[in-house]
């Protein structure tokens, strides 16, 4: 059991090493030159000078704050969507084929489109964001409700539980794996949506950070935001591994 909960941060720790050798062994016995690749050294001096500093940490915030403010209202109004669709099968048949075209859309390729009709401010942000996190939360959670035993339902009627507490005690519990599924997939998607519309606009963020970089030949900086985002990636991957844990105790105790 102990094993089992430190295996993700081994598999983390081992993969971030094998980078960064690969890394090191690029930018120095390799020869390329610094301007194409940067030390990992040197990158970790810059951005350390930019901790220390105090300029890093406004765009880190802004970035985490938009990634969990879109991966929220995202994942709410995915599982809401999905329990809708699963208390009213007909008006899951009808949604089905709009739903399919709606998840295949290109929406990163919307994204200066978002840009046109929400402005260049905090909204078009989010709003880009939670069209990332919705579709895969709605699939997840929908598969997870649509996976309910019926004898729990029948359990519920022998309780003579309210529409709420079926809810909470009973859908949304059993429910549960499939939404997590979900939401460590738009978790993914909205770390890309957070990048991708603080590159395209705005002044602030690690995407914003990067075309400043970018444009400045700052190449160590560049690689320390790229760094950056592939860290917060993996933190917030694991934060949600660990609240699943914690949620899904019963289910791994079960060994199902």
């Amino acid at each position: 059991m102990m094993l089992a909960r430190f295996r993700p941060v081994f598999e983390y720790g081992v993969a971030l090493l094998l980078l960064t050798i690969a890394w090191w062994y690029a930018s120095g016995p390799m020869g390329i030159p610094k301007y194409l690749l940067p030390s990992p050294q040197s990158t970790v001096s810059t951005l350390w000078d930019w901790m220390v500093s105090g300029q890093l940490w406004p765009h880190l915030w802004f970035t985490v704050h938009n990634i969990f403010l879109g991966l929220g209202i995202g994942g709410v109004a995915g599982i809401a969507g999905a329990y809708l669709l699963y208390k009213m099968p007909r008006l899951s048949t009808y949604l089905d084929g709009p739903l399919v075209v709606f998840q295949t859309a290109p929406k990163i390729a919307l994204a200066p489109l978002f840009v046109v009709w929400f402005g260049l401010g905090l909204t078009a942000k989010i709003v880009l964001i939670v069209s990332l996190v919705f579709f895969p939360v709605l699939m997840g959670a929908l598969a997870g409700f649509r996976s309910i035993d019926s004898r729990m339902h029948d359990l519920a009627k022998l309780l003579k539980l309210n529409p709420v507490s079926l809810f909470w005690r009973i859908d949304l519990m059993a429910a549960l794996p499939g939404i997590f599924v979900g939401l460590k997939i738009g978790a993914v998607q909205a770390l890309v949506g957070a990048i991708l519309a603080e590159w395209i606009s705005g002044s602030e963020g690690l995407g914003y950070l990067m075309t400043f970089a970018s444009a400045t030949y700052k190449t160590s900086l560049l690689f320390g935001a790229v760094l950056l985002t592939s860290l917060l990636g993996i933190a917030l991957h694991g934060l949600l591994g660990a609240i699943e844990g914690r949620l899904l105790s019963w289910k791994v105790q079960d060994g199902r």
